[in-house]
């Protein structure tokens, strides 16, 4: 089944969509040996050979799911602009996760991440 090149990336950990994007932009993903710098390109992880940064990109074999009750002042984000603490900063596993939803700056509650 046929997916986004970008969205592949995403799913692979390698980055978030959005720099993904910028990743092919810039020349730095290869499908089958050629560089791809279009974006919407598509590929079938299942034939197509996916390289980045030299290392062939594969899906993750292994999924993490964390149930995390996050506390006040932390930020539901991957990345915060403003240098605040992130809920992955509570975290700390070697897969790349990413939290699912959002809660608010003021907000505790249940919270999920993943890969």
């Amino acid at each position: 089944m046929e997916e986004r090149l970008q969205k592949y990336l995403a799913n692979c950990g390698v980055a978030s969509r959005r720099k993904a994007e910028e990743l092919i932009m810039q020349g730095k993903v290869q499908v089958n040996g050629k560089v791809v710098t279009e974006l919407g390109t598509k590929i079938d992880p299942s034939k197509d050979k996916v390289v980045y940064n030299g290392k062939e990109v594969k899906e993750p074999q292994e999924y993490v799911y964390i149930l995390l009750n996050k506390p006040i002042d932390y930020v539901t984000t991957a990345k915060d602009q403003f240098n605040r603490q992130s809920v992955l900063d509570l975290v700390k596993v070697k897969q790349r996760v990413v939290p699912v939803g959002r809660l608010d700056i003021d907000t505790e509650g249940l919270l999920l991440i993943s890969n």
